[in-house]
């Protein structure tokens, strides 16, 4: 099979063609600009494009499939050219279920812990020795790769995004994997410039749970009563399988759970991830893996990158990173930490950089999200305002939206990292949370400063 990718440097895209060239396929592709480190992982494989910019001249007839990625405009030359010989084109997630079609497909949806889920099953997998093919949307722990594919895999686990496919396919990718187990982890309003209202948002996970095959799974948290009350009003030919917290305990910054008259000691943290583990406990149960050796399993699980990831620690201080952004993955995030850690005082800090998270409109969301911190602390680097073209907005605005007059805001990152870099970490913890960088603020350094 010959396939080109239109944007083959986006996190998932370079994933993709990787695990297609190691599969035996003959991949290339192109991009207007290649970062780190999509550019040296293409390297290391061969297919890294010789040179930035778009080529329709490699877009030929004798091509099986263009890829599309995200990334792309819809008046791209190679696109255009593509079209214009009437290739089959692609988005990623249409190629992964052209992959998929022959396999048992379980998809995880959700507004909130989709990669954390994924991750804990990939991990329970593995450790069973299960052949499985997957796509995640992190790097994990022992696998090369964000997406594998294998010709014999029976299985494929697929973290299932409601964003939209491409830019010439408007459905939300969990619509196009037509899961035979699908699971969604909770809705929280997300992704406004695509769905404007709450409703329009809720009504993406119906038809998810409408594109599950006949007789399939649905697996879902009882616990979010939103979700819950979707599934109550569903007419699907599935099986409904609820979870909900296990029975645990907190004793010296160590979560034990407690299940089939055992104690499973784990190495994460907060109600949000005992929640993501139940789904997938369920999930494995599904692929023939029973509860006991599921908790034994999950107990050497260390989480998904920049999910409350340990950044450094002293007997009496932490700091962690968490890819939390929107008010609802904030709330939980910080909620985790001051449980794990009730003794300590808790300074946490947000980026916000996201069309919704800017949106002064949906700012009001977030009222609320960060009063179990001690000190809170807002980022806006102000040059994202000008990137996006968005009109920026004060510092009272921001504590007036978040409902908390004592909030710290900043716009500038040397500003913000003079303020933390005179935090006195002394029984403290420290939680830094974005989608982003925060303005290229180093994480390692700002940690051999405080610790």
């Amino acid at each position: 099979m010959k396939v080109h990718f239109i944007a083959i440097g986006g996190s998932a895209m370079h994933n993709l063609a990787i695990a297609l060239h190691k599969k035996g396929f003959e991949v290339t592709g192109s991009d207007d600009v290649l970062f780190e480190p999509s550019a040296s992982r293409l390297k290391k494989y061969g297919i890294l494009p010789d040179k930035e910019g778009w080529d329709p001249g490699k877009i030929t007839s004798d091509l099986d499939a263009v890829i599309l990625g995200m990334h792309a405009r819809e008046d791209n030359p190679e696109l255009l050219k593509a079209q214009e010989l009437g290739l089959k084109i692609y988005s990623y997630p249409d190629y992964i279920y052209e992959q998929s079609k022959d396999k048992l497909r379980v998809v995880i949806g959700g507004s909130h812990g989709k990669t954390t889920i994924t991750s804990m099953i990939l991990h329970v997998l593995q450790q069973a020795g299960k052949k499985f093919d997957y796509l995640v949307g992190a790097q994990l722990e022992g696998f090369e790769t964000m997406v594998g594919l294998s010709h014999d895999a029976p299985v494929i686990i697929i973290e299932g995004d409601e964003y939209l496919a491409s830019p010439i396919d408007r459905r939300p990718k969990f619509h196009i994997y037509k899961a035979h187990i699908g699971v969604i982890s909770g809705i929280a309003w997300d992704h406004i410039n695509v769905f404007p209202t709450f409703d329009n948002y809720i009504d993406q996970f119906r038809i998810f749970a409408s594109t599950i095959e006949p007789n399939g799974k649905l697996i879902y948290s009882e616990t979010d009563e939103v979700l819950d009350n979707m599934v109550k009003g569903l007419i699907v030919d599935v099986e409904k399988l609820p979870y909900k917290l296990p029975e645990y305990i907190i004793d010296n910054g160590v979560t034990t759970i407690r299940a089939n008259e055992k104690s499973y000691p784990l190495q994460v943290f907060g109600q949000h991830n005992l929640l993501n583990m139940q789904a997938a406990r369920l999930v494995c149960e599904q692929l023939g893996i029973n509860s006991d050796n599921f908790y034994t399993y999950i107990t050497t699980f260390n989480g998904a990158a920049r999910r409350l990831e340990l950044v450094g620690k002293t007997d009496s201080s932490a700091i962690f990173k968490d890819f939390a952004h929107s008010p609802s993955k904030l709330t939980a995030t910080i909620n985790a930490v001051k449980a794990q850690f009730p003794d300590r005082k808790l300074i946490a800090c947000i980026e916000l950089h996201t069309f919704s998270s800017l949106n002064k409109e949906f700012l009001k969301e977030y009222a609320g999200s960060m009063d179990k911190a001690d000190t809170a602390i807002v980022f806006i680097d102000k040059k994202t305002f000008a990137q996006k073209k968005m009109e920026p907005y004060s510092a009272d605005a921001v504590k007036q939206a978040f409902a908390n007059g004592n909030l710290l805001f900043f716009d500038d990152p040397a500003a913000l990292l003079t303020q933390l870099q005179g935090l006195h970490m002394a029984d403290s913890n420290l939680l830094m949370m974005s989608s982003g960088n925060f303005g290229g603020i180093d994480l390692i350094a700002l940690k051999n400063n405080l610790l």
